[in-house]
């Protein structure tokens, strides 16, 4: 009889495999997965509940969902992981951040090149309360911590000094910032010596932070700057991020494999080092970088102080004309203006149409003293032709290298900017994979998802695993491409079919839903 009910039961009991699993929000089904790691794809599906991946692979046919997309024909891939962005005063005006995720970009890294927020325990919550489409992560940036206690002074900090700027980095981190980061090309960053780095880069190592820099020069000194970096981290004992990293000035092209060798050699030798880089010939930054730096400290007032100076200014317009000549060019054509307020006229041409414009002599010295006029007015966001297509696809092969947009958000045909912003991720999978091979499609996607989660320390994103935050994104590798263009900048990616964000759908058929679900991501050091 025992024996009977034992076996009654069996015969009752449904086996474990046919139980019907709990119910997902999103069924993504049919999809060629790209986890993230550079593993080749396997065909399956992902189910998503409560923010969360819950199960990936073949699926029951039953498997239960209130929403199921197809993805037939589809790659399905851990969100991208931007680790380069500037978004800051953007972030209140655009919220929902499309340029970044009709990229494909779910996780954005603010506050590079030494330039965040000052508070960013402020900063955090302002985000929390503004509900953006993606996460955000902030460095805190040397420069902004440096200014909140010397200004712009051009001189090393007294020890006073140099203890205040550890008690605010000590803060940030505590804040939640995921390491520091330099801007050494700009005003205060670039009167900063390794010393000064390295006390503030140690107090990033405290809490696990990395070092992340836009070097002291990406163009003739670019390897003794590689070299000052790569000191900073061993100094301070902490991991080392380059910065978009690049070779301008065309006599020094071609030599990018030896700044490679150099970031191998460290690694090679025990030490953590990365890069990142955006997929273009073309740089952009501030016009006032083509000035002297000890013209600019002191702030603004000082500047026009100089250069109201006959002798001062005659002296700059030589150090200009100097530095076009050593490029071994005659014109500013190669600079061309993004964004300029004060006359929207000028966006999307270069210095040279401006000078002629003005109706001055087409020479150099004439575009310099332009060059002066704009900067006295407004400091120009500018675009600069520089780099060398051979550079850009040998640096990419590197597979400690990152893909970044160094951009902000965009906000809607505003300005000339450049094209990164909108492009940067679709240009490296349409055109960099597709139509040129400079690499596969799985270490494209590895470069976007798993290595930027491990270098920044996002633990549970960055894969296509149970547990994992349900950050996905879903594209067409037959179809992906950048649109936008140095010409016609404002136009978005295309072949990002679906996008979700902490398990929210956020892209549909290509179109943003307006789903604000994005999260601050701290830092290790968050207290």
């Amino acid at each position: 009889m025992r024996l009977f009910l034992l076996l009654l039961l069996l015969l009752l009991t449904p086996p474990l495999a046919a139980q019907t699993p709990e119910r997902a929000d999103i069924l993504i089904r049919n999809g060629r997965l790209y986890d993230g790691t550079g593993n080749t794809w396997t065909l399956g599906d992902v189910a998503v509940r409560a923010g969360r991946i819950v199960a990936v692979g073949r699926l029951p046919a039953n498997y239960p969902a209130d929403t199921v997309l197809d993805a037939r024909g589809l790659a399905v891939a851990p969100g991208f992981i931007d680790v380069h962005t500037h978004i800051e005063d953007d972030e209140v005006r655009q919220p929902t951040a499309d340029n970044f995720l009709l990229d494909g970009v779910t996780t954005v890294v603010t506050g590079n090149c030494g330039s965040s927020r000052p508070d960013l325990r402020r900063y955090f919550r302002q985000l929390d309360s503004l509900h953006l489409s993606v996460n955000v992560a902030s460095l805190v940036g040397q420069g902004t911590v440096r200014k909140a206690v010397m200004g712009r002074a051009r001189r090393p900090p007294t020890e006073a000094e140099l203890r205040r700027m550890e008690t605010l980095t000590d803060s940030a981190m505590r804040a939640g910032a995921v390491g520091l980061s330099s801007g050494l090309i700009y005003v205060p960053g670039t009167y900063t010596r390794p010393p000064e780095l390295v006390r503030l880069a140690r107090v990033a190592a405290r809490y696990h932070g990395l070092y992340a820099t836009h070097m002291r020069n990406e163009s003739d000194s670019v390897r003794q700057a590689i070299q000052e970096a790569l000191l900073i981290g061993r100094e301070a004992d902490l991991p080392v991020q380059i910065s978009h990293l690049k070779l301008g000035g065309q006599r020094n092209w071609g030599h990018a494999a030896e700044l490679l060798q150099l970031i191998e050699t460290a690694r090679q030798q025990g030490q953590p080092v990365t890069i990142d880089q955006y997929p273009y010939t073309a740089s952009s930054t501030s016009l006032s970088t083509l000035l002297p730096d000890d013209v600019q400290a002191d702030g603004r007032d000082s500047l026009r102080a100089r250069l109201a100076r006959p002798a001062t200014r005659r002296a700059v317009e030589q150090f200009l004309v100097q530095r076009l000549r050593s490029k071994g060019l005659r014109h500013f054509s190669y600079a061309v203006v993004a964004s300029f307020p004060p006359d929207t006229s000028y966006n999307g041409r270069s210095l040279e149409e401006i000078n002629r414009l003005r109706h001055r002599p087409h020479n150099a010295r004439a575009e310099a003293a332009t060059i002066l006029d704009l900067v006295l007015q407004y400091d120009a966001g500018m675009v600069f032709h520089g780099m060398s297509e051979p550079d850009v696809q040998t640096i990419m092969r590197y597979p400690q290298n990152m893909v970044a947009s160094d951009a902000s958000i965009r906000v809607w045909r505003e300005g000339a900017p450049h094209p990164r912003g909108y492009g940067s991720n679709a240009r490296v999978l349409g055109h960099y994979v597709r139509e040129l091979r400079v690499i596969t499609l799985e270490e494209a996607i590895r470069r976007m998802t798993s290595l930027p989660a491990q270098t920044f320390g996002f633990t549970s994103r960055g894969l296509l695993r149970p547990g994992f935050a349900a950050d996905i994104v879903v594209f067409d590798p037959a179809t992906v491409a950048d649109k936008s263009t140095f010409t016609q900048p404002h136009q978005y990616s295309v072949g990002m079919r679906y996008a979700l964000v902490n398990g929210r759908l956020t892209v549909r058929e290509g179109r943003h839903t307006g789903q604000r679900a994005g999260q601050v991501l701290y830092g290790p050091g968050k207290q």
